[in-house]
């Protein structure tokens, strides 16, 4: 990243750059912060985001008291250089409510990138018990199997228009899919890119 003197803070007044955190894997907005020198330096330095409190007029890392860090994975800045963006491993809720973010968004906003992250670490792990791990012990055959199944019940209630089954049944379907995706190794990420690119 550059320095911090290298962004354009004429526009703020105070010497403060703006700083819009996001979770790095459901990509919900956070919380909205301020950051000085010294913060910006030691959010580099310490990989945990740190900001400047305009009313206490000192540092802080956000969890320093809370244990609810927000661990830096990667760092944006905007066009004109004079906002930030970070997304972040949130570890507990960010906001001082006990809520996932300072916004009031849908709580479960993003969750399927959470449920992806949870297949994904199934797979590695593989624990004793767990379904997930008893489908990728049965292989690409019957998880296949399994997608085929939950695709023909998720028709037979659309059609029925049973809406509450539909969910039920297609929420089924994705999970299914997103594991059948995890043994081919690929992600929400792929196929985001891959229906880009149909659209263009």
């Amino acid at each position: 990243m550059k320095a911090f003197q290298d962004f354009n803070l004429s526009k703020t007044g105070d010497g403060l750059l703006p700083v819009i955190v996001q979770d790095a894997v459901t990509l919900k907005v956070l919380m909205l912060g301020y950051m000085n020198r010294e913060a910006y330096e030691k959010t580099l330095a310490e990989g945990r985001v740190t900001f400047y409190s305009r009313t206490r007029r000192c540092l802080w890392t956000k969890g320093e008291t809370s244990g609810h860090f927000l661990l830096v994975e990667e760092m944006y800045e905007d066009c004109d250089a004079d906002t930030l963006l970070i997304k972040a491993k949130p570890i507990g809720p960010t906001c001082h409510r006990g809520t996932t973010a300072c916004f009031d968004t849908p709580e479960n906003e993003g969750f399927i990138r959470t449920l992806q992250q949870v297949i994904q670490q199934r797979h590695r792990d593989m624990p004793e018990g767990s379904y997930t791990t008893r489908l990728f012990i049965k292989g690409v055959k019957k998880i296949a199997q399994k997608v085929g199944e939950e695709a023909v019940e998720s028709v037979v209630e659309a059609v029925d228009g049973n809406r509450d089954r539909f969910v039920y049944e297609a929420s089924d379907l994705m999970y299914h899919l997103l594991v059948l995706m995890e043994q081919m190794g690929v992600t929400l990420a792929d196929m985001e890119n891959e229906l880009a690119l149909r659209h263009k």
